[in-house]
């Protein structure tokens, strides 16, 4: 068994093209722990990703602030409690709005993101 608290992990600032914005992220469950990947993702006001997709399903529960999830056909604005269900394939974004900080846990297995 392994206990892990999420303030004592290190929130790294992504780099990746996919964001837009200042983006943290906190590995729960790396690659090198298997093949489900967990990450706490943290946006600041108004970060957010561009349209993209996985090859797996992915899976967001909101931590907290608030934010926008949206595909090509609907956008819909979550906060705290809120799960989010993504099939492999379907395009999609998130992030926080312009007036908040948002905060979720991406739960996936490994693959390819394209965007």
């Amino acid at each position: 068994m392994k206990v892990i608290k999420t303030g004592e992990i290190e929130a790294q600032e992504s780099t990746s093209k996919i964001f837009r914005g200042r983006v943290s992220i906190q590995r729960i469950v790396s690659e090198d722990n298997g093949d489900i990947l967990v990450s706490v993702i943290n946006f600041s006001r108004g970060a957010g990703n561009v349209f993209h997709t996985h090859t797996s399903n992915q899976i967001l529960y909101v931590l907290g602030g608030k934010g926008t999830v949206a595909t090509e056909k609907e956008s819909v604005t979550v906060m705290p409690g809120t799960w989010i269900i993504i099939p492999a394939g379907e395009r999609h974004c998130h992030g926080a709005t312009k007036g908040s900080v948002f905060s979720h846990v991406s739960i996936k297995t490994s693959g390819e993101t394209s965007f």
